[in-house]
């Protein structure tokens, strides 16, 4: 705005509809120029993501897939509960990570998402919605966020900050396999933003079954950047049956929470993440948690949502993918 000779103040007024009251295009900025207006719309158009598909569960979970401008696709998952509106967000297209538990590891590794890219989920839901504005963002969507920090850094402050979309650090949660560079990168933030990690198993041997960046982040080294953390932090716990559903596994789960301090939160497989693998029964996961709460563990069984619709992480995308390209597959056999 300065280099156009144009008052400071303007400045603000396009952050405010960027982010606080956004808008589709600058023409719907009517409190600036009109003049001001075509220019904008001419040299720094409004950019988007577009939505491909939208699906509505009978619950109320809604799963997006944005299409991006280089033709890439990424999702959000909108959990509504009562008065909150929880907010799944992608972080990278696709996963180099392959958690065998994963949609999204099964599709490999396509970029790194900008800032926009990643704070305009959670824009494009507002523009379409408004009252669907979300009231808790949790980075556990596609990717991993702290393999793609200086873009994750970035925008957790547009998501927070009262210039951006205003949501409080501590209704932010990052989601982590334990990547240790960035866990020491958040814990450096003034900010308290929330941090979970994708725990999944209780020894290294068995977490690099079925995790394989055990390989280069172990357990051990996991749980001690996690004691940098001022804020509680959460172990995520995805059951899978016969694989770390045992007693065993709930007796270490409980030293390993004991000794952060930490909530665990229980997840059902969800049965389009990984059809390989078979989810623990809700009679053996409510034993487990059983186990868990009777040795003072606090602990959270999550229920599947979305389960009429592909609301696994990455399921979408993967059957959107699939069938784009098997008309040109079954073109090929013909000819």
């Amino acid at each position: 705005m300065a280099g156009q000779g144009l008052p400071r103040y303007r400045a603000s007024q396009l952050l405010r509809r960027l982010w606080v009251s956004p808008i589709g295009a600058w023409a719907e900025a009517t409190e600036l120029p009109a003049a001001l207006r075509a220019e904008l719309d001419r040299a720094m158009p409004v950019p988007h993501l577009h939505s491909d598909v939208v699906q509505q569960s009978a619950d109320g979970t809604r799963k997006y897939l944005w299409r991006l401008s280089d033709g890439e696709a990424i999702e959000s998952v909108l959990i509504p509960s009562g008065s909150r509106r929880t907010l799944c967000i992608s972080s990278q297209a696709g996963c180099a990570l392959r958690c065998s538990f994963c949609a999204t590891g099964r599709m490999g590794y396509r970029r790194n998402l900008t800032p926009f890219e990643i704070a305009g989920q959670v824009r494009e839901i507002i523009l379409q919605t408004p009252e669907d504005k979300p009231t808790n963002i949790v980075f556990m969507g596609m990717g991993e966020p702290l393999l793609n920090w200086s873009a994750v850094d970035v925008a957790l402050s547009i998501l927070n900050q009262p210039d951006g979309l205003g949501i409080g650090a501590r209704h932010i949660t990052v989601s982590t396999v334990g990547i240790l560079p960035g866990m020491q990168a958040l814990a450096k933030r003034p900010e308290q933003f929330r941090l979970a990690i994708s725990l999944h198993a209780t020894t290294t041997a068995q977490r690099l079954g079925i995790m394989p960046i055990e390989k280069k982040y172990e357990l051990a080294g996991v749980l001690r950047a996690a004691e940098a953390f001022r804020k509680r932090v959460t172990f995520e716990y995805v059951m899978i049956a016969g694989t770390n559903d045992a007693d065993a596994d709930a007796d270490r789960l409980v030293a390993l929470a004991r000794r952060l301090g930490a909530l665990v939160n229980i997840l059902p497989l969800h049965p389009g993440g990984a059809p390989d693998l078979t989810p623990t029964t809700a009679v053996d996961i409510r034993r487990f948690a059983g186990r868990l709460r009777n040795q003072g563990i606090e602990v959270a069984v999550r229920r599947s949502r979305g389960l009429d619709i592909q609301a696994a992480c990455g399921q979408l995308r993967v059957e959107v993918e699939r069938k784009r390209k098997t008309p040109a597959a079954t073109e090929g056999r013909s000819s």
